[in-house]
């Protein structure tokens, strides 16, 4: 399917607006290096920013930049790696009492929760900025069809991966496809089925723009694979099983690009594993994942990791050498995520990776009662962590067997085993014998108390709140 950009314009429905954002902003936030070219410096006028080549690619490439230091994929403490890292059973809390972080461990947030608000205003900000490059983008004289198809297809990946991390954190939420101040104040809450039609329309435009080449060598931008991957974990969350399938295969049978790699190698930037990376802030830098949960000495200053990760990991499983480190003061010992080293230049923060197609696909077929390819791929995954094929057979065992698999697999990663254990309906089950403040209106976050009284259209607040 070919689609030009006017195509598009039509399918989408965007309205002819001004492009007013700050290009410094855009451009030059964080210092960053994702261009081969050097920035370009000074301020332009914001007509002028989608009229040429480097610094249209600069704006769009910043957006990238906000989801590696700012919002939801971050790898620092205000990520979704820490916040239902803490939620869930993966790490344990050693901070101060009464810091806001501890609220997320103990299950005693509140709608004006700092963090809540800051998870919130982060992504929407960041969405703003993804509208603001499309309606430059569609609106450019100048930049040539190609260009405008890559950007555009950029933009519209991070606006739906954006929406898919919120709707999972907060359930039924607006979906912000415009810069309209006056419209976007007003906005409603949408029902789910909407806002996940939604995250697909966006996905599926991506994918038609997109190639399935790189752009650089570094797999530091989003191809037609990387929205592939996304897509697919949208159809496992929704439950259509064959599309999930047929997604993952996608990039599972494209050995050219994708690979399984050793597990020392998996979070390397050169790693044939990665599908989407984020690249350090400054080269040679280690990843923000390396410095945020790291320690050299006990009681860890702010987390570790939940022993029974430890406890569930079986005999022989390389992921407990590779990827745990431990810190002893002689008698006690404490342990730590280690994906990510304290190696400078060596590696990038991993959004994406084919692990996690592989699981995506295996679950899929095990819910089509097609066991044998069910284990086939749960079988790689396992015998690339030194461990004999699965004895799982039956859908059920499949299931359960996989789940056990992500759980160890994903650590710590992005909050995985939050949205695994409150997609399956688990998390009381897990969760209510080990959080004394749990509540099963935990389900979901609540929407912050100060964005209900700027915009009423937002209520009802979540239950519970």
């Amino acid at each position: 399917m070919n689609m030009n950009i006017a195509t598009i314009k039509n399918k989408m429905q965007y309205k002819k607006l001004t492009v007013c954002f700050c290009v410094l902003l855009m451009i030059l936030s964080g210092c960053d290096d994702f261009l081969d070219t050097q920035d370009p410096t000074g301020q332009i006028s914001h007509e002028n920013v989608f009229e040429d080549e480097i610094t249209a690619t600069a704006a769009v490439t910043t957006l990238y930049a906000k989801l590696r230091d700012e919002v939801l994929v971050t790898g620092n403490t205000s990520g979704l790696r820490c916040l239902m890292g803490l939620y869930a059973d993966e790490i344990d809390y050693y901070g101060s009492p009464g810091e806001p972080l501890e609220a997320f461990y103990k299950h005693q947030i509140i709608a004006s929760d700092i963090l809540v608000s800051r998870l919130w205003n982060s992504s929407y900000n960041l969405v703003y900025m993804t509208n603001a490059a499309i309606e430059g983008i569609e609106a450019s004289q100048n930049l040539t069809e190609p260009t405008k198809k890559q950007l555009m297809g950029e933009a519209l990946f991070i606006r739906a991966l954006t929406h898919f991390y919120l709707t999972n954190l907060f359930g039924e939420i607006p979906y912000i496809i415009s810069t309209n101040y006056e419209h976007n104040r007003q906005v409603s809450r949408m029902e789910l089925n909407e806002v996940y039609d939604a995250i697909e329309n966006d996905l599926e435009i991506a994918k038609t723009l997109l190639g399935e080449d790189y752009l650089v060598t570094e797999r530091i931008r989003a191809n037609k694979y990387a929205v592939s991957a996304l897509l697919a974990r949208v159809y496992l969350y929704r439950g259509d099983w064959l599309k999930a399938e047929n997604e993952s295969s996608l990039v599972i049978n494209n050995t050219g690009l994708y690979n399984l790699t050793s597990l020392e190698e998996e979070f390397l930037k050169s790693s044939p594993s990665a599908i989407l990376q984020l690249k350090t802030k400054m080269e040679g830098y280690v990843t923000t994942e390396a410095m945020s949960l790291f320690f050299t000495s006990g009681p860890p200053p702010f987390a570790a990791l939940n022993e029974d990760i430890l406890e569930a990991m079986e005999e022989g499983d390389l992921r407990r050498i590779n990827w745990v480190g431990e810190v002893t003061d002689g008698i006690n010992i404490w342990y730590y995520a280690n994906k990510y080293k304290q190696s400078p230049g060596l590696q990038y923060s991993t959004v994406l990776r084919l692990a996690e197609q592989y699981l995506i696909r295996a679950e899929a077929r095990a819910q089509q009662n097609n066991s044998i390819g069910a284990r086939d791929d749960l079988n790689a995954i396992r015998n690339r962590a030194g461990l004999p094929n699965t004895s799982a057979f039956t859908r059920e065992e499949l299931l359960e067997a996989i789940l056990h698999e992500r759980r160890i697999e994903f650590m710590l990663e992005h909050g995985h085993r939050w949205f695994d254990l409150k997609r399956l309906g688990m998390a009381e089950i897990v969760l209510a014998p080990i959080k004394p403040g749990w509540k099963p209106t935990d389900i979901l976050l609540p929407l912050p108390e100060t964005e209900l009284l700027m915009n009423p259209n937002l209520n009802p607040q979540n239950n519970g709140y």
